[in-house]
Parts: structure tokens; C-alpha cells; sequence
């Protein structure tokens, strides 16, 4: 699969701007960190220090993280690391997976798409990935994945019509779909700040080597779990026009700069070319 690969000058958290902390995030905006665990990222919205209940968790990576999650918001956040909310971009198993465990400690609310609360209130699995897409191991052993639902309704909450994000003042959510029936994505028009999902990625995560040490690449969303293409593609589209400045994914390094917005333009306008599965395409 042909990639668009990226200068290391475009990444926001180069090693010089890192600030780590003991929560081991990287910090690309004054109030937005991320963190990858093993293979995915999780996202925390708000200033570090700013104590219980005044941040947002974005996803909840995969099973088995929760302890070290919650260490981490205990260290950025100071009080217990209890945030405001959780919002979820999906529901797939590698943003999911310490969810229950985390509502259960913090008993908070979890906002999603409509169309995504039937993965997260224990009714709906998702459907079978396909283990035939190249691109390496990761794909190999997709059939082993989990595709059974959480349950986590008591704190369920559906996003409101009017694209606001209720716990994140100055935020929008945007329907992105393709990977995930509900999968949405995170605007802030103010600094032009993309919290992205996996509608795009950025590395290639059919590939076990790239998805755990990331090189910066721009990426449609894992080819083995993406059931809906032409949703995809206009996904992409759809947030390469807004002219982001700066992208987190669910997937890889946060990118930054013109160098970032060109290789996602190139994405959204070769999509069919350099994203889709070439048994996917159509004449």
C-alpha cells in the first residue's frame, strides 16, 4: 500500500518540545497531551494541574490499561485523576478496552455518537475484520480481535445534534464514519486542533513494526477493520477541508505544519489510490 511519508520537522512533539512528565504524555498544545499504550493513543483534554473533574478523557485504549491510565491522569491532573467525562471517537477494541474498568473507579459520563452507543451499551458487535488486506502482521491477526461490545450504558450519553461536545467548550464534534458506523472526530476552530479518531492515521498500523514505533506517515484508517470505504473517503475529505494545523489520530505521532496539511490533502484527493485495499476498489 503506497504511503505519504512525512519530514520529522512536521511532528509536533519533537523530542525538543516533548515537556514530559512523569505521566509519560506527549504535550502539544497547553491544555492537550496524548499517550500511546502499545498500540494505540489516548488523548487528555485540559490544563495540566487542574484537578478532578476539569478534563476530558479522549478513548480508553486497549484492555488491561486502566491502572495505567489512571496513573497518568493522577500525575498530570494532581487530585485523583478524575476527569469530567470520557468521549469516545469508537468503539473498537483498542479505544474501548479500559473503559468499563475506568466508569466503574470514576463514575463518570461517556459521550459518543448515536450511531456508535449500540457497540458501547453491549447490543451490537461489530462486523468481522478482513485479514486479506496487506500490509503485515497486524492484519494477519485481526480474526483474533475482540468485535463484541462493551456494556457500559449506566453512563452512556449520545452527543447532542448540535455537533457541541457538552464536558469541552469550543469544541465540535464531526460525523467522520467509515471505519466505525459512529466514528467521529474532535475540532477546535480557535487554534485549528484536529483530534482525528481513526479516520486517518499516521502510521501504518496493518504493520506491527510501524504500529509501535511510529514513523510519521499520513495513513487512511486500518485497512482491517474499516468496513465502508466511500464513507472513508469522504471522511477524509471532510477534515482535510477544514485546513487543520494540528492532528492527534488514534494511530501514530501528532503532526503539525503545511508539510502535514499537504500530505493529507494528498491523502483525501488520491485517496482511492494510496488508502483503499485494492480488492475494495472500484473501476
Amino acid at each position: 500500500m503506497a504511503q505519504i511519508p512525512l519530514s520529522d520537522n512536521t511532528s509536533a512533539d519533537k523530542p525538543s518540545d516533548d515537556r514530559q512528565r512523569d505521566d509519560r504524555t506527549r504535550q502539544i498544545a497547553d491544555d492537550i497531551a496524548y499517550r500511546q499504550i502499545l498500540l494505540a493513543n489516548i488523548v487528555f483534554v485540559g490544563f495540566p494541574n487542574a484537578g478532578d473533574d476539569n478534563w476530558v478523557l479522549i478513548d480508553a485504549g486497549l484492555p488491561a490499561s486502566a491502572t495505567d491510565i489512571k496513573s497518568a491522569a493522577r500525575a498530570r491532573f494532581a487530585g485523583t485523576g478524575r476527569p469530567r467525562a470520557i468521549v469516545m471517537t469508537h468503539g473498537h477494541f483498542d479505544h474501548v478496552g479500559a473503559l468499563e474498568a475506568l466508569t466503574r473507579d470514576w463514575d463518570v459520563p461517556i459521550y459518543a455518537h448515536l450511531r456508535e452507543l449500540p457497540y458501547l451499551n453491549g447490543r451490537k458487535s461489530y462486523p468481522p475484520p478482513d485479514p486479506s488486506m496487506e500490509g503485515g502482521l497486524m492484519s494477519l491477526l485481526s480474526p483474533l480481535f475482540p468485535r463484541r461490545p462493551v456494556d457500559v450504558s449506566r453512563w452512556l450519553r449520545a452527543l447532542p445534534d448540535d455537533h457541541s461536545v457538552p464536558p469541552m467548550p469550543g469544541w465540535r464534534w464531526i460525523h467522520t464514519p467509515g471505519h466505525a458506523e459512529g466514528h467521529i472526530s474532535l475540532w477546535r476552530e480557535s487554534d485549528r486542533l484536529l483530534i482525528a479518531g481513526d479516520a486517518f492515521i499516521t502510521t501504518k498500523q496493518e504493520s506491527a513494526y510501524a504500529a509501535v514505533i511510529p514513523e510519521p506517515e499520513m495513513h487512511g484508517p486500518p485497512m482491517y477493520f474499516t468496513p465502508d470505504w466511500e464513507s472513508a473517503r469522504q471522511s477524509v475529505r471532510t477534515l482535510a477541508a477544514l485546513k487543520p494545523d494540528l492532528v492527534v489520530t488514534g494511530h501514530g505521532h501528532a503532526m503539525q505544519g503545511p508539510r502535514m496539511q499537504a500530505a493529507l490533502d494528498d491523502l483525501a484527493a488520491r485517496f482511492d489510490d494510496v488508502a483503499v485495499p485494492p480488492h475494495q476498489r472500484t473501476a
